[in-house]
């Protein structure tokens, strides 16, 4: 029998903790947040000030609060990737695939009669 090279396991190699993950995760969700807050006050001071191009600063910050909330729920909840060569590993570890076992006809397979009739 052959043996395999030993492959050492590499720290480098091991992916964030959970909780590592969450605080990022957290952290990118209360940056975008105060980015909307940013944008609504910006838009408070735009409508006082009476700014130039008011019509354009409007919508834009308008769209800003909307879109923003709904893009930081997706981000806070969307787990990073997982790298392609720890994906290419475990394609390369795996072991030969058992042939499937293949089904005997209706005629043949055997099959229990249950009669709801003594």
């Amino acid at each position: 029998m052959k043996r395999q090279a030993y492959q050492p396991i590499l720290i480098t190699d091991a992916s964030r903790s959970q909780d590592d993950q969450l605080t990022s995760r957290q952290k990118r969700y209360v940056l975008m947040m105060g980015i909307r807050v940013a944008c609504l006050v910006a838009g408070a001071i735009l409508v006082g000030a009476k700014a130039p191009l008011l019509w354009l600063w409007l919508p834009l910050c308008g769209i800003g609060m909307a879109l923003i909330p709904w893009l930081a729920v997706l981000l806070a909840n969307d787990r990073p990737p997982k790298e392609q060569h720890r994906l290419t590993n475990k394609l390369h570890h795996r072991p030969p695939a058992a042939t499937p076992p293949t089904a005997l006809p209706a005629e043949q397979s055997p099959h229990k009669i249950i009669d709801a009739e003594p």
